[in-house]
């Protein structure tokens, strides 16, 4: 009986072996996200292996704060319509923000070589605009049912895009950042899906 489990785990290490002798890729967690397809057509392969590792660490808080901005997009684009209709972006909108957001539009329209934002306006606005939104005084009573209180708004999007901007101007963030980022999502996400 000892025999055969020396036989049987003695297999498995041969096999393992052979396995990535023949080129087996192992599994790593980036891998979910990230492409070796994509990383060649973008030169990845031409920059310093070290840069490259630690962005790598950051692709999947890239990709929760990512998930997060255009889910909290939708939500506010989903209440504004549902009180003003077709008038949203007037009405639901302040003047600023929705300036703001028509120059970008505007500007991205003219370079027809680029991809832009998206259709909808509110991919225009700034992170930080979309919880001016729902805080506003002309917009508090759609959105209290969610949330509740202002300060607990202005606080999860204040410490979101201090996290988002670390990631989006290409820095790193440590483990306690990370766990912040997945509470402040956790307990958005546990509020407003009640």
């Amino acid at each position: 009986m000892k025999n055969d489990l020396y036989s049987f785990a003695f297999r498995g290490l041969l096999t393992e072996e052979s396995l990535d002798k023949t080129g087996r890729l192992k599994y790593h967690p980036e891998a979910i996200y990230f492409s070796e397809e994509i990383a060649k057509e973008l030169q990845l392969n031409e920059i310093d292996e070290k840069y490259v590792q630690q962005s790598k660490s950051m692709i999947t808080v890239f990709a929760a704060i990512t998930a997060f901005e255009n889910a909290t997009r939708n939500f506010v684009y989903s209440v504004l319509v549902d009180e003003f209709n077709n008038n949203w972006w007037e009405k639901g909108i302040q003047k600023g923000i929705r300036e703001k957001a028509e120059s970008r539009k505007e500007k991205e329209s003219k370079i027809r070589w680029h991809s832009n934002r998206g259709d909808d306006l509110l991919s225009y606005v700034d992170f930080g605009d979309l919880s001016k939104i729902m805080v506003s005084q002309d917009n508090w009573s759609l959105f209290e049912p969610y949330v509740y209180n202002q300060e607990w708004v202005k606080t999860i999007f204040a410490d979101l895009e201090e996290s988002r901007n670390v990631i989006m101007h290409s820095g790193i963030l440590d483990e306690y950042d990370i766990s912040r980022v997945g509470m402040n999502i956790r307990d958005w996400l546990s509020q407003i899906n009640a």
